[in-house]
């Protein structure tokens, strides 16, 4: 009787063969995943053209817009950009909103002896800022609001003053006839004081309070209306 001829390799369990059939399948998977997070959107367009009926796909160029600068901001950039030349850092400040540029002068700069006469150096800043009002208001619509602002602590303010009140309003009619005076159409200024009703810094200090007079000029643009939206440009 011939000997049973022993196995030269031992058979596998069952379960083995149906774990490397899982572990091809998720490499496999694993694979495409791989091939479809890098995939060619330019080739993958002309392959799928293809089956749309469109064998000669060309992709679309894509124009960048320059992003849209608020219209306060471009005036306001522009003031600054003059005036910083002319006045020291602490002479002035500007905010923008979306409604409108404020320019804020300090008086220790703007006018002489604690009165509403305007110091040569306010006079060359108004100046700039005169001509950025006057190419502003050859495409735009827009107002402008002067507001006075003063406290009488100082002993040195003229003697036709009556009160903080007084003082403000002269204040801003100064600033705003400079303005008139080169170019600005007067039909778009509005006068205001406010006296010390409004201050800036309430802590008391001389410093602080010394900045509570100023003379704030809003510039506001003014939104077209729907009807003007909807009228049509002439021919030109």
């Amino acid at each position: 009787m011939a000997k049973k001829k022993p196995e030269e390799c031992p058979s596998i369990p069952g379960w083995l063969v149906s774990f490397g059939d899982l572990m091809s399948l998720l490499l496999t998977f694993f694979i495409l995943l791989y091939a479809m997070s890098t995939v060619d959107i330019t080739k993958a367009l002309k392959f799928l053209s293809y089956f749309q009926g469109e064998p000669n796909y060309k992709p679309q160029k894509i124009s960048v817009v320059p992003p849209i600068v608020p219209l306060t901001t471009d005036v306001a950039q522009k003031v600054k950009k003059r005036i910083k030349r002319l006045l020291p850092s602490h002479a002035f400040q500007i905010a923008i909103t979306t409604k409108y540029a404020m320019i804020r002068l300090f008086d220790d700069i703007l006018f002489e002896d604690g009165g509403y006469r305007l110091t040569p150096k306010a006079k060359r800043a108004l100046d700039e800022v005169a001509k950025v009002l006057k190419d502003l208001q050859k495409r735009e619509k827009f107002y402008i609001k002067v507001q006075g602002h003063a406290m009488l602590q100082e002993k040195t303010h003229p003697a036709d003053i009556q009160d903080a009140w007084d003082l403000s309003i002269k204040r801003a009619e100064a600033v705003a006839l400079y303005l008139m005076k080169k170019g600005v159409d007067p039909s778009r200024f509005f006068i205001s004081g406010y006296g010390d009703t409004r201050p800036l810094y309430t802590w008391n200090n001389p410093l602080l309070t010394r900045r509570n007079n100023r003379v704030e000029i809003y510039i506001e643009i003014q939104k077209p209306t729907s009807k003007e939206r909807k009228k049509p440009k002439k021919a030109q």
